[in-house]
């Protein structure tokens, strides 16, 4: 049985009610082998909330994807890079063994790249699927989140591995680093009419389109701001409260979970506080392009202070990096219509 995590909506939805999310499960039956104990929300059977009939086929084709998801981030981690070859390269350039040792170290690594960046496209394809379930009119934020608790859960996971996933891209420059090398020597082969289409990885306009993704401090962020303003754009049919009241409801019911002893209590390990956090800065980043005011004024239906006081109350060295995304990633935090005690409050 599920770890069902009993959330006090307070206010949303002007009615004081209860409903469960399950992110938390003690099953593992459908476990697959982990990384670390942080990745344990991505890596669990995704099956623990059943989705309805009318939910399947999207479900299935996420479900397809979160567990790619595994795969992407058991690369990333062990993502070491190029370095020491590229840097013999450079230092001997007219060593053409060296230089063929570097290129040979390069190119699988830039498939890896190739990977992970095709993967953010799927992921964007997966959040626009999950957002038309969630966001319809045909009943409230809380009762989507209450009824299509399935769809649910694979958001918080989508929000989760983005999250995550940036935070290890950011602390590893190799990437970038490995790319610039491959292109660059893509580039000098061709100007000197070496042949080298059977190393080629990526051609000259995916290429430019993987520069951009990856010259980005959180890729992956930046993929679900772009679809879910997308999203809104396209459905101009639906109200952009529909989908801003079901980001500010997940931010809500993170934050309560959070912040409230007789829920937090009831995580079964820490991995769960880190889960929650991550999705928590995960809305309120996606409600802060969508939303025209953003997430850090008044009006807002986030309790922008709450969150971040519930972030400051962690470890620092475990939410460094999702206040970080909250100072350099997010679209209104330096308007003049956010308070100087929010913008104090995520000084460095």
């Amino acid at each position: 049985m599920g770890n069902l995590i009993k959330v006090l909506t307070r206010d949303i939805d002007n009615n004081t009610g209860n409903f469960f999310l399950d992110f938390e499960t003690t099953t593992d039956e459908m476990a697959v082998p982990l990384i670390g104990g942080e990745n344990k929300h991505l890596f669990k059977n995704i099956n623990d909330a059943k989705p309805t009939e009318a939910e399947k086929r999207v479900w299935e084709e996420v479900n397809e994807v979160l567990t790619e998801a595994m795969s992407v981030l058991q690369d990333l981690q062990s993502y070491s890079g190029a370095g020491e070859a590229i840097r013999q390269a450079i230092q001997h350039p007219n060593d053409e063994h060296v230089q063929e040792s570097a290129w040979a170290a390069v190119v699988p690594l830039v498939g890896k790249l190739k990977k992970f960046y095709e993967f953010s496209l799927k992921l964007e394809d997966s959040l626009q699927g999950l957002l038309e379930f969630l966001t319809s009119s045909r009943c409230s934020p809380t009762q989507h989140l209450e009824q299509e608790q399935a769809l649910a859960r694979q958001f918080a996971e989508i929000l989760h591995f983005t999250l995550r996933f940036d935070e290890l891209k950011m602390t590893n420059p190799a990437i970038q680093n490995d790319f610039s090398y491959y292109r660059r020597t893509l580039s000098r082969m061709r100007i000197i009419n070496q042949t080298a289409e059977e190393h080629n990885e990526v051609d000259n306009e995916l290429a430019n389109r993987m520069s951009l993704f990856y010259a980005n401090a959180t890729p992956m962020l930046k993929t679900l701001s772009d679809a879910t303003t997308k999203f809104v754009s396209k459905h101009a049919e639906l109200p952009v409260e529909n989908t801003t009241d079901c980001l500010s409801t997940m931010a809500s019911v993170c934050k309560v979970m959070l912040e409230t002893p007789e829920y937090r209590t009831r995580f079964a390990s820490d991995d769960t506080v880190l889960f929650c956090l991550r999705v928590m800065v995960g809305v309120i980043i996606l409600y802060d392009y969508v939303h025209p005011a953003g997430a850090f004024v008044k009006s807002s239906k986030i309790d922008m202070k709450g969150c971040i006081k519930v972030l400051r109350y962690q470890p620092p060295n475990s939410v460094e990096g999702l206040l970080n995304a909250l100072r350099y990633t997010t679209k209104h935090l330096n308007d003049e219509t956010t308070s100087k005690q929010i913008k104090s409050m995520l000084q460095a």
